[in-house]
């Protein structure tokens, strides 16, 4: 497949919906499972499944995100891999920012003009699950395929949220809505037993998509269509074979603050759906960090990333991420703490405690329940988060958000000593 195929992992928009963690990042730099970035997701997907030419498209907050594509995928010299970053630019031809997921994909055609292939390969950068592309792609090629779309069976409920397709004897696309809201009972698709016995009947378009090279170009040059979901998939149905590849293994899409909690917290049960202990692992940057130091903590259900030191005295269903600190006496439960860059010194730290300032990471006696803790955060001692009965009302807090009842501290904020959430 290395010949044949390029990937282009489109890194999103603003994600807004995802925000404030995407307030100084990209969404596909946002830090997930407590030691990887979710673009690690789709490229380790790729690399599995010896797809080498990878680039990701991103315009928003790029920083953090080209510093990890750097720091991470290095290949040999006499190799032809590698993972690029490709930011929307201003050219004679173009100096707008992109205006879609098919426009960026337009505006990036340049650059894929100097390699070699047969077949462009579509992801998403803000979705978590393990697929192997070459069977997708062995698919496209048996089906005699021009497009193909990864489709994954969903329930009714779920319908009103993607775009949903109906298919024929020989699963080629015959139709396709986007995000129905009623009257969609019609659009229920053959799948297999299991599937419905789950009841999940509808197929739904996961983003991912396999393109022909030739009618990539043809989709996209020449016209002001924006986007691949709401205009170039629809209109390519009654014109060319659109094949649906039905995938039934774990997915998620990461799109908002519930389902990014959710995602994660899934990977403290005893068998995950998404199991970071399967064969294939994630790849992502390697810290020369030393192992984690626990002392007189209750562990249950607990991820605890490289480099931490943990004095909690109950920790459980929670993630803890690389380089945090957690005091004595201190209780966290259905948490997501994303760790730290970099560790504070021991004059810092005393420096701390004689001002009564707090030092990174989780002070003494604390107690946080339902909440996301962003990196580089200071939460000081007997700091209440989310431990009353009270409902805590929606909304921007200055140094924290509250999103469906999930308490998301800033990344940096400083939370003093003594306050309750």
């Amino acid at each position: 497949m290395t010949s044949k195929v390029i990937s282009i992992v489109l890194g999103g928009g603003q994600g807004s919906r995802l925000s404030p963690l995407t307030a100084t990042r990209s969404k596909p730099a946002v830090p997930i499972g407590g030691k990887y970035r979710l673009v690690d997701i789709p490229i380790s997907n790729c690399l599995h499944s010896d797809i080498t030419r990878i680039y990701v498209l991103t315009q928003f907050n790029s920083a953090s995100l080209n510093k990890h594509i750097k720091n991470t995928y290095h290949f040999s010299s006499f190799s032809s891999a590698f993972v690029d970053i490709l930011a929307a630019e201003q050219t004679p031809s173009s100096v707008a920012w992109y205006q879609g997921t098919a426009d960026a994909v337009r505006q990036s055609l340049h650059h894929l003009a100097v390699h070699e292939f047969e077949y462009v390969l579509i992801l998403s950068g803000d979705q978590l699950y393990q697929m192997d592309f070459q069977d997708m792609i062995q698919h496209h090629i048996d089906t005699n395929a021009e497009i193909s779309i990864a489709t994954i069976p969903v329930h009714a409920n779920d319908v009103p949220g993607f775009g949903i397709l109906k298919t024929d004897s020989n699963n080629m696309i015959t139709s396709f809505i986007e995000k129905p809201k009623k009257d969609f009972e019609s659009w229920a698709s053959e799948v297999s037993d299991e599937m419905k016995a789950e009841g999940r009947v509808y197929l739904a378009s996961m983003g991912i998509y396999v393109f022909n090279r030739k009618l990539l170009y043809e989709l996209l040059m020449g016209n002001d269509r924006t986007d691949f979901g709401k205009e170039i998939i629809p209109d390519s149905i009654a014109h060319h074979r659109v094949a649906s590849y039905q995938y039934e293994g774990y997915w998620t899409d990461i799109g908002t603050i519930p389902s990014f909690f959710e995602a994660n917290l899934g990977l403290t049960d005893d068998i995950p759906k998404f199991n970071l202990f399967d064969s294939q692992p994630i790849f992502t940057r390697a810290r020369m960090l030393p192992p984690s130091k626990v002392s007189g903590s209750h562990l249950e259900k607990t991820i605890i990333a490289d480099g931490c030191i943990i004095n909690a005295s109950h920790i459980s269903r929670s993630i803890v991420g690389i380089r945090t600190r957690i005091g004595v006496d201190t209780v966290i439960e259905n948490c997501y703490i994303m760790g730290s860059d970099n560790y504070q010194t021991l004059e810092q730290i005393k420096e701390s405690n004689l001002s009564n300032s707090p030092i990174m990471g989780i002070g003494d006696r604390c107690c946080i329940k339902n909440a996301i803790i962003d990196k580089n955060t200071y939460i000081g001692d007997d700091v209440k988060i989310n431990c009353g009965n009270k409902k805590l009302d929606d909304g921007d807090y200055g140094t924290y958000t509250v999103q469906d009842g999930i308490v998301v501290i800033k990344k940096r904020a400083i939370i003093p000593h003594g306050t309750v959430i």
